[in-house]
């Protein structure tokens, strides 16, 4: 990418970004270089929104290391809206007990060996063959028939196959239904409530700030952060990108390991050249 001041491009109002795979580099750290790229945003008054899959309980890791978050949140892939000032939720929008009975019913059908999992507001409810990392308190296997009694910030399904093409395939079968992504290299594919994205949680906490869509500037790299890609002024993929997130960015920035979010800020806010 060439050096120097983009052309043509002034300095967001807003930076949103995605955390694992973008803010976040391989080993879950976050970069000295893009520490100071994020204290600079600070010193600016650009608000920066971590906009994430992750549930609120994944955050302390990141939180850690970038300091008390002085933005709202998106979390869930845009179901919840998350104060962290505050420690409390502003806004969410869940699946509701018979959208979830649907939803399973009909998945069931087409993939008879799939597993199910539930975020809530209480932790994570899953089916005693659903593959867990995560232990925790918060963490609890549970029969399907308690997973879906309850609504559930986000459902989740894993199962073999090609995750481009599962999800392509759940797509297709919850259209107008739920809404369908994933954002990791495994075939496990999460399911939000219709019209719930990354889009529509940064809409919310932008409205909230009063910044247009375009003056606002979002970094991803995985398929849950096309919506959001569709939704701003400036798109960036990482270089380590997805092919598919790469090809709908409006520009691509270098790794996540190699502080891709600091190289291109540094670039946007840099001071314009004296005469």
């Amino acid at each position: 990418m060439p050096a120097g001041k983009m052309e043509g491009m002034t300095p967001p109002a807003l930076v949103a970004s995605d955390l694992d795979g973008t803010l976040l580099r391989t080993d879950r750290t976050v970069g000295a270089r893009t520490l100071a790229a994020l204290a600079r945003l600070r010193a600016h008054d650009v608000p920066f929104v971590m906009v994430t899959g992750r549930p609120i309980r994944w955050l302390a890791e990141v939180v850690a290391q970038t300091g008390p978050p002085t933005s709202l949140t998106v979390c869930s892939n845009g179901a919840v809206i998350y104060d962290g000032a505050a420690d409390q939720v502003v806004e969410h929008r869940p699946l509701a007990p018979e959208l979830l009975a649907h939803v399973v019913e009909r998945l069931q059908d087409r993939y008879p060996d799939v597993a199910f999992a539930a975020e809530t507001n209480d932790g994570l409810r899953h089916e005693a063959h659903y593959p867990i990392n995560e232990i925790s308190p918060l963490v609890r296997p549970g029969e399907l028939a308690e997973l879906i009694a309850s609504p559930a910030i986000k459902l989740l399904a894993r199962l073999d196959g090609a995750p481009d093409a599962v999800a392509e395939q759940m797509s297709e079968s919850l259209r107008g239904v739920a809404e369908v992504t994933r954002s990791s290299h495994d075939c496990l594919i999460e399911i939000s409530a219709a019209g719930v994205t990354k889009a529509t949680g940064l809409a919310w906490v932008a409205q909230q700030y009063g910044v247009p869509p375009e003056r606002i500037v979002a970094f991803g790299d995985m398929p849950n952060d096309l919506p959001m890609f569709g939704f701003v002024g400036h798109s960036v993929a990482m270089a380590n990108a997805e092919p598919a997130v790469r090809a709908a960015a409006d520009a691509v920035t270098t790794s996540n390991d190699d502080d891709g979010i600091a190289d291109y800020l540094d670039r946007l806010f840099e001071p314009a050249p004296i005469d």
